[in-house]
């Protein structure tokens, strides 16, 4: 796993496809683009479904993406990578030097939160960001699980809904103290009428489930990507004073049932050093496919 002090590693160039001698461009990205794009994209579509939401949900230009998306072709113009510069910044490259050049191309932006990407990709786009990029805050490894196959399993799944905006009181600060969990950053107290705008957006677009008792929040999952290949949830929260009792299986068993009805598997990415919560998905029947770094960026409080 990257560490801060670790500015150059040795990458395992088994894993890319040979570099070939042609000269590569890098430019941002036309809404003319997008079929091409969902195209290059959707060749791995466990490992691009954030970015393949995203387009699917705003257009490959949209203030909503909160970032830019780059192409990186060569000289025959043929894709070999794609990349979201932003807030989030995912890269999905397909050789080395499609790697390196998007990483020159994230120096210029200055405003980065977070870098995510499988663990060589990660480790290649670091070697060549680093010197002249942000510097790092932290990283941490997180594992991606596939669930194919809904597991079932009986009992009461506590009448869960989806949410409606009469919930944003209760989901926001929820939502919030993961994400402060995840980076160090409570996005409530950085930009909260942003942050309150984008947890509504998600209500709004039927992407929130719920299962409220008492005016307290007992378990919530969202949608945040979802192509007819695979949808990524995150979020998954089961309130403290019922865990362990059942309730956070049962829903999430019954979501995932629905959901794998409109899609061929479901995803999450969950801290590698979270072993409860590792536990928790396995016991409703993800697999890990994959491991991915996460790098939070910079200084600044941003979110």
């Amino acid at each position: 796993m990257l560490q801060p002090q670790m500015m150059h590693t040795v990458v395992d160039e088994t894993a890319y496809l040979p570099l070939p001698d042609v000269t590569l461009t890098v430019g941002e990205l036309a809404e003319t683009e997008k079929n091409e794009v969902l195209g290059f994209l959707s060749e791995r579509p466990i490992h691009t479904v954030i970015m393949m939401g995203m387009i699917r949900d705003n257009g490959l230009v949209s203030e909503l993406n909160r970032g830019t998306f780059y192409g990186c072709r060569n000289s025959e113009g043929r894709l070999e990578g794609v990349a979201l510069i932003g807030h989030a910044t995912l890269v999905e490259a397909r050789t080395r030097g499609a790697t390196r050049e998007l990483a020159l191309t994230a120096q210029i932006h200055d405003r980065l939160h977070m870098f995510m990407a499988e663990e060589q990709v990660a480790e290649q786009f670091w070697n060549s960001y680093a010197d002249y990029g942000q510097p790092m805050r932290f990283a941490c490894r997180e594992l991606l699980l596939e669930l194919k196959k809904p597991l079932e399993i009986r009992g009461d799944n506590e009448n869960m809904r989806l949410a409606t905006t009469d919930d944003l009181d209760l989901i926001a600060p929820v939502q919030a103290a993961m994400a402060e969990a995840e980076s160090g950053i409570n996005p409530l107290e950085t930009d909260r009428a942003a942050f309150l705008k984008r947890c509504a957006r998600r209500i709004e677009k039927d992407r929130v489930w719920v299962v409220v008792k008492d005016d307290r929040l007992v378990f919530k999952a969202d949608v945040q990507s979802e192509t007819p290949e695979m949808i990524y949830l995150e979020g998954i929260y089961t309130s403290p004073e019922v865990r362990g009792t059942g309730i956070g299986r049962r829903c999430l068993s019954k979501l995932t049932s629905g959901l794998l009805k409109r899609a061929h598997s479901i995803c999450v990415l969950v801290n590698e050093g979270n072993e409860r919560a590792l536990a928790f998905y396995r016991m409703c029947g993800f697999r890990c496919v994959s491991q991915y770094d996460t790098i939070f960026l910079g200084n600044e409080r941003v979110c």
